[in-house]
């Protein structure tokens, strides 16, 4: 599962033009010195975004909170499985989480 969410997660970075994948242990996207995605060793994919949005989208897409290493990272919620189908709107819901750590 790890290798197979590490493809689409790269092919879902690769459309986003503003930042680029990096880590080669812990892939992750970062901006402005923030980290605002990252995949952690399950294959599990956090996106950061602003205190508003993040109880938005954890009703919307019926998720909680991201766990890496058994901690919960703050900022991050958890992308459901179901959406790694949408491509259009994980590249959309990236863009908008660099969006808010350039402006932190």
């Amino acid at each position: 599962m790890w290798e197979e969410n590490l493809k689409r997660y790269d092919a879902i970075v690769a459309h986003c033009t503003r930042f680029d994948r990096k880590g080669k242990t812990m892939p992750h996207t970062s901006a402005n010195g923030h980290m605002f995605s990252l995949l952690n060793k399950e294959g599990d994919l956090g996106i950061r975004f602003a205190k508003e949005k993040q109880q938005r989208y954890m009703e919307a897409f019926t998720t909680s909170y991201f766990k890496s290493y058994g901690a919960i990272m703050n900022g991050y919620i958890q992308i459901p499985d179901a959406l790694w189908l949408d491509t259009e709107l994980l590249i959309r819901l990236l863009n908008e989480s660099y969006d808010y750590v350039m402006s932190l």
